[in-house]
């Protein structure tokens, strides 16, 4: 069995290949990585922007590489293990919420009556390219908080009296993709929200600001 070679190191010694190929994973892995650094205080926003969109057009591990070469070794255990199925059953009963460093599984069922439900993928951990949303969801609103790179597909989902807003900001049909979420099933009554981030006051007032005439 060949021996795995980490993306958040630089290859070593005289059998490697620095032009070895990276992977989804690979680039998921190091995107996980410089997220947590971020969050640790070693990058700033800036850096984190611009090491995300390299990382997510990398194409060789020596290019990933070079993205954590001057962080501590890891911010380790950063790799999560996913699971390959998740049901979220819920009636009547406030509301679900899936945010902030959450481990996306293969496949998700929400079987909700009822209730709210947050899928927030802004700092999801990534582990695969494509997760498999399987609804049967009754009244309320699903919302979908999206991320750079994350695609949602709702053509498989069939919505009965009930509204879907998709908010999403365009993007560049050439912007590399990190995962694709697939809707499938029923949404009956209620609302499906899609949506970005939603911005900060500070990120407001940038918004508003324009050079001067």
């Amino acid at each position: 069995m060949p021996e795995e070679i980490s993306p958040t190191e630089p290859p070593s010694g005289t059998g490697s290949s620095p032009g070895l190929r990276a992977s989804h994973a690979d680039r998921d892995r190091v995107v996980d990585v410089l997220r947590v650094a971020a969050g640790d205080g070693l990058l700033t926003a800036d850096e984190l922007d611009e090491r995300l969109e390299s990382a997510l057009s990398a194409r060789t591990l020596s290019e990933l590489a070079l993205l954590t070469t001057d962080l501590p070794a890891a911010v380790e255990g950063t790799a999560a293990e996913a699971k390959d199925f998740v049901r979220i059953e819920q009636v009547f009963s406030g509301s679900v919420e899936r945010t902030g460093r959450w481990v996306l599984p293969r496949r998700m069922e929400l079987a909700v009556t009822w209730c709210d439900v947050t899928l927030d993928f802004t700092e999801a951990v990534i582990t695969q390219d494509t997760v498999r949303i399987e609804v049967a969801m009754t009244g309320r609103t699903l919302t979908l908080v999206t991320a750079p790179g994350v695609e949602v597909d709702v053509d498989g989902l069939a919505l009965v009296h009930c509204k879907l807003k998709d908010r999403r900001e365009r993007t560049s049909p050439a912007a590399p993709s990190r995962l694709r979420v697939e809707l499938v099933g029923q949404k009956a009554h209620g609302t499906v929200v899609v949506r970005p981030p939603r911005r900060t006051f500070g990120q407001w007032l940038l918004r508003g600001s324009g050079p001067a005439d």
